[in-house]
C-alpha cells in the first residue's frame, strides 16, 4: 500500500506540475513550424534595348550599391546622342534666326511708313492743284496709286512683323519650344546612353542570372536578381484559431535547420491583411453546395535580430519554427502607424538628368551668337 501511495503521489504531483507549466508557460505560447524566411528580390533589367557585350557579376557574388553589372553595347545609343546634340544646336539656330527675322521685320516698318507718308504728301498737294489745272488729272492718278501701293506695303509689312513677333515674342531662345523639344530629346539620348551600363541600386548578392554575353535584351527583361541579406524577415503562417492572443512587438524565439543549435530573437511587426487563400492566383469560392470547413492560416510578420542575423546569416526560403511569447497581451492587433519616410530608396540615378541639363547649357551657349545690332561706323568723308 506505501508502494503504492508513493506512486499515486508522484503522479499526482507530475499533474499538478505539468497544469502549471501548461497555466503560466504553454498557454502563453504559440507556436509553428509553417514558417519561412522572407527578403527583397531585387530584379535587375535594362530599360533600353541592346545587345550584352560584358556580364560582370556571377551568381552568390556580393554586389554594391551603383557597382556595374552588365554593359551593352554603346554604338547604337552614341549615335543617337551625337544626331540629338545636332538636332538641338539647330534648334538653337533657328531660334536666333526666327528672333532676328522678327527684328529686321520691325526696321522695315519705319522706312514702309516714310514711304507712304511722302507719297500721301505728294497726292495731298497736288490734288488741289487738279482744279487749278496746275497739274494733269493722270498725275494726280498716278500720285493716288503710288499713296495706294505705299499704304499697302505698310500694313504688309506691319502684319509681317506681328507674324514675325507671334512665333518669339514672351520667349528667349532656352524657352523657344523647338528648343525646348529638341532639349528634351537630347536629355532623352544623353540618359539612355548613359544606361548602357546597368548598375546595382542596392547592396546585396547576385542571384538567378539570366543574361549572357551576346544576348540582345529588350527593356523589362529579367536579367538578373540581387538580394539583400541583410534585411530579412519571417512570414509564420499561423492558424486562425492560433490568433487570439498575438499582438505587434510580442517577443519571438526562432530556430532553423541551417542552424540547428541557434537560436534567433525577433518580435511580430504585424498581421497580414488577408489569409494566404485569400491573395493566391485562384481565390477559393466557397459559394457551392459542398463545402468542407478548413482552417486558414494567416501570415503574420516576424522582425529577425540584426546582430543574430548578421553572426548567423540567413537565406530566403528557408523554414523556420517560431515560437511567440503571448504574455504581454497589451499590445496592438493592426498597426497604427503611418510611414513618414521612404521605406527604400536609392541614389545611383541622381546624376543622369543632372548631368544631361548641364551639357544641353552648354550646346545652347555654344551655339548662342550676339544678336545685338552694332553700330555702324561713321563715313569720313573724302
Amino acid at each position: 500500500m506505501i508502494v503504492l501511495s508513493v506512486i499515486a503521489a508522484v503522479f499526482l504531483l507530475a499533474g499538478l506540475a505539468w497544469l502549471l507549466l501548461y497555466i503560466f508557460v504553454f498557454s502563453q505560447r504559440e507556436t509553428t513550424d509553417d514558417a519561412y524566411v522572407k527578403g527583397d528580390m531585387v530584379t535587375i533589367s535594362s530599360r533600353i534595348a541592346g545587345t550584352v557585350i560584358e556580364v560582370g557579376v556571377e551568381e552568390t557574388e556580393r554586389v554594391h550599391q551603383g557597382q556595374v553589372l552588365i554593359k551593352l553595347d554603346p554604338v547604337d545609343a552614341r549615335v543617337s546622342l551625337m544626331n540629338a546634340e545636332g538636332q538641338l544646336a539647330q534648334a538653337v539656330r533657328e531660334a536666333q534666326a526666327k528672333m532676328q527675322q522678327a527684328n529686321q521685320a520691325d526696321a522695315a516698318i519705319p522706312q514702309r511708313r516714310a514711304q507712304y507718308e511722302q507719297a500721301r504728301d505728294d497726292y495731298n498737294r497736288r490734288h488741289p492743284l487738279l482744279e487749278r489745272r496746275a497739274v494733269s488729272a493722270e498725275e494726280v492718278d498716278t500720285g493716288k496709286r503710288q499713296m495706294q501701293q505705299a499704304k499697302a506695303a505698310l500694313d504688309a509689312a506691319e502684319r509681317e512683323a506681328a507674324a514675325a513677333h507671334a512665333q518669339v515674342d514672351g520667349t528667349t531662345v532656352e524657352n523657344y519650344p523647338a528648343v525646348i523639344q529638341a532639349r528634351s530629346q537630347f536629355r532623352n539620348a544623353w540618359v539612355n546612353n548613359g544606361r548602357n551600363a546597368i548598375v546595382s541600386p542596392i547592396e546585396g548578392y547576385a542571384a538567378r542570372r539570366q543574361v549572357q554575353v551576346g544576348q540582345r535584351i529588350q527593356p523589362g527583361q529579367d536579367l538578373l536578381t540581387v538580394v539583400p541579406l541583410s534585411d530579412l524577415w519571417v512570414d509564420a503562417n499561423f492558424k486562425e484559431t492560433q490568433l487570439e492572443h498575438i499582438r505587434i512587438g510580442q517577443p519571438v524565439k526562432l530556430t532553423t535547420d541551417m542552424y540547428s543549435d541557434v537560436e534567433y530573437h525577433g518580435k511580430i511587426v504585424g498581421l497580414n491583411a488577408g489569409t494566404g487563400s485569400a491573395f493566391s492566383l485562384l481565390p477559393a469560392e466557397n459559394a457551392t453546395g459542398n463545402w468542407i470547413k478548413v482552417v486558414q492560416r494567416l501570415p503574420v510578420r516576424v522582425a529577425i535580430d540584426a546582430e543574430d542575423l548578421r553572426k548567423h546569416p540567413l537565406r530566403i526560403g528557408l523554414s523556420t519554427d517560431v515560437n511567440v511569447d503571448t504574455h504581454d497581451r497589451d499590445g496592438r492587433v493592426l498597426s497604427d502607424t503611418v510611414r513618414s519616410k521612404p521605406l527604400a530608396s536609392t541614389t545611383v540615378y541622381e546624376q543622369e538628368m543632372g548631368e544631361a541639363d548641364q551639357h544641353a547649357e552648354e550646346i545652347i551657349r555654344a551655339n548662342t551668337v550676339d544678336a545685338t545690332p552694332k553700330p555702324v561706323p561713321a563715313r569720313h568723308g573724302s
